[in-house]
């Protein structure tokens, strides 16, 4: 099914489960609680979609179009999604575990209680993206874009976000308890309203107590 149109098709609880849809049309496709575990979703048009609480685990969606998609509730468990565009998607309570997002576009996303444990968000433009509660603990942030994001009580426990631009980020009890912020682009007015920075690699490349 590579390279088919199946825009705006109604694909409700549907078992694709390692199926080839790798340049696909699924623009605005209702993809609600479908099997799409391991699918080959590279460079597909998903804009619009609604994955909500859709199985995405493993999937290979690099490339994909994912723009103002609703993937809230959504299984992204080890997916690669390596240089996708998530503008404005709604991931909210997704489960992102895992996940490769290098060089992916999450301007404005919606990630409230989204589970980043452990993904690799090097190089992510997260510009505004809104992370209330999202648990963020030991990803790769290096060479982030955060610039005017929402962290407020966001977990971000020995992340790594070395060089990682936060100019203008929200920081409200946000826990960088052991993350490495070393040559981030962050205030000392900033760092003041975190909920913890112990034992944090600091911009100037100090550890804090």
């Amino acid at each position: 099914m590579s390279g088919v149109d199946l825009s705006g098709v109604v694909l409700y609880k549907a078992s694709l489960s390692v199926a080839n849809l790798c340049g696909a049309n699924l623009s605005r496709a209702d993809l609600r609680e479908a099997n799409l575990g391991w699918a080959k979703l590279s460079r597909a048009d998903m804009r619009g979609a609604d994955l909500s609480k859709a199985n995405l685990s493993d999937a290979d969606l690099r490339g994909a179009d994912l723009s103002r998609a609703d993937l809230s509730g959504a299984n992204l468990r080890g997916a690669d999604l390596s240089g996708a565009n998530l503008r404005g998607a709604d991931l909210w309570s997704a489960a992102l575990n895992g996940a490769i997002l290098r060089e992916a576009n999450l301007n404005g996303t919606d990630l409230r209680f989204a589970n980043l444990e452990g993904a690799n968000l090097a190089h992510v433009v997260l510009s505004r993206a809104n992370l209330w509660f999202a648990n963020l603990s030991g990803t790769n942030l290096q060479e982030a874009s955060l610039t005017k994001a929402d962290l407020w009580l966001t977990n971000l426990s020995k992340a790594n976000l070395n060089k990682a631009d936060l100019s203008d980020a929200h920081l409200s009890e946000t826990d960088l308890e052991g993350a490495n912020l070393e040559w981030a682009r962050i205030s000392e007015e900033q760092l003041s309203h975190a909920v913890s920075l112990k034992e944090a690699i600091l911009p100037d490349g100090t550890q804090h107590p």
